[in-house]
């Protein structure tokens, strides 16, 4: 069982979750600040004497003064995977988790492109793709393996003379410039799996209107020469799902895992969106941690989950459940390895 001296607390240090599907990255680590903040693991015994076990702010003075936290790379609610969390000084060290090689794997959905580029947005265009092959794609993959420069989604939150992208487009204001690319490195990208049309993927029902499709055009008028956006609708077929694939993929950090599925929709003549989206590897966090290496795993969420429902009992070693499974994975910044005995 994992054992940690008295004279070794608190603990500052690092560690992944596991990110569900669903959630924010902020609301996981609100959540996670329930428990941290009410574990003499990282806050000071005294403390938690002093004002006692309750609800953890999540904002403001009082909140950092109980326990800082933070997170090394925000993960889209749709994604699911590696979140590295630091607490008190490791969170002087969540930048290194920026700028780290990350590895992903993300489900592709064909013939149809998302103001998101991720099936949480609205449809904005549709297009063929029953004539795209699996060899076309292995083809255009080629076009994004290496050093690329990589353009933002307009419907970002960057901003442009003060203004994020999205207000020009939801707005029709044209884009006073070309939005910058950012060059980044693909150090692997493959298909994992080709699903063809056996899967239950389906394009968003929400739509643009013509209105906010004029609006977009409006805002590409001033970066792009006629700019046109409109369906380009092929004959149903029955109830056949459109081409979904799986990548995975080997990226530096700043990678826009979105862009590079909608701009190999493009380069396939058709268009694309993610359906599903998994970071795998983030630095030495992994969801399946190499044999033999200095990998750290991650605690599974349903650990924390179920701690925020009840704690359960302290075992003889003095620490709850959610606690002995954030030991054993424990990146400590400050202070000696946490030890383990049988």
């Amino acid at each position: 069982m994992p054992k940690i001296t008295l004279s070794q607390l608190p603990v500052s240090g690092l560690f992944a979750v596991k990110k569900p599907s669903g959630p924010t990255s902020m609301s996981v680590i609100n959540d996670l600040k329930q428990l941290v903040g009410n574990s003499r693991l990282f806050v000071e015994a005294d403390k938690l004497e002093k004002r006692g076990k309750g609800k953890i702010p999540t904002r403001g003075k009082r909140a950092r003064e109980i326990v800082k936290m933070g997170q090394g790379g925000t993960l889209d609610p749709l994604a699911d995977g590696v979140l590295v969390v630091g607490i008190g000084k490791g969170t002087k060290r969540l930048d290194e988790f920026l700028d780290c090689v990350k590895e992903y794997r993300t489900t592709a959905l064909l013939g149809c492109e998302t103001d998101t580029y991720d099936s949480e947005g609205s449809r904005v265009r549709v297009a063929p793709w029953r004539h795209v092959t699996r060899e076309a794609v292995e083809s255009a993959l080629n076009k994004f393996r290496g050093e690329i420069h990589q353009a933002p989604p307009i419907f970002s939150a960057l901003k442009m003379e003060g203004r994020p992208l999205y207000d020009y487009a939801r707005k029709g204001i044209p884009l006073p410039r070309p939005i910058e690319k950012r060059k980044v490195t693909i150090h692997s990208l493959d298909i994992l799996e080709w699903k063809g049309s056996d899967h239950q993927f389906r394009w968003p029902e929400k739509e643009f209107t013509s209105d906010e499709k004029k609006a977009m055009e409006k805002a590409l008028e001033g970066v792009e020469e006629n700019p046109i956006i409109k369906d380009e609708l092929e004959p149903a077929v029955g109830d056949e799902s459109p081409t979904a694939f799986v990548l995975s993929m080997k990226v530096s950090g700043g990678t826009y895992v979105r862009s590079i599925v909608h701009d190999l929709g493009h380069a396939v003549g058709s268009a694309a969106h993610v359906v599903t989206l998994t970071r795998s590897r983030q630095g030495r966090f992994a969801l399946e941690p190499a044999a033999d290496s200095e990998d750290k795993g991650c605690v599974p969420w349903d650990v924390f989950s179920q701690a925020s429902e009840s704690e359960g009992d302290v075992g003889e070693d003095g620490w709850t459940q959610w606690e002995r499974e954030v030991i054993d994975r424990l990146e400590i910044v400050e202070g000696p390895k946490p030890k383990k005995t049988s």
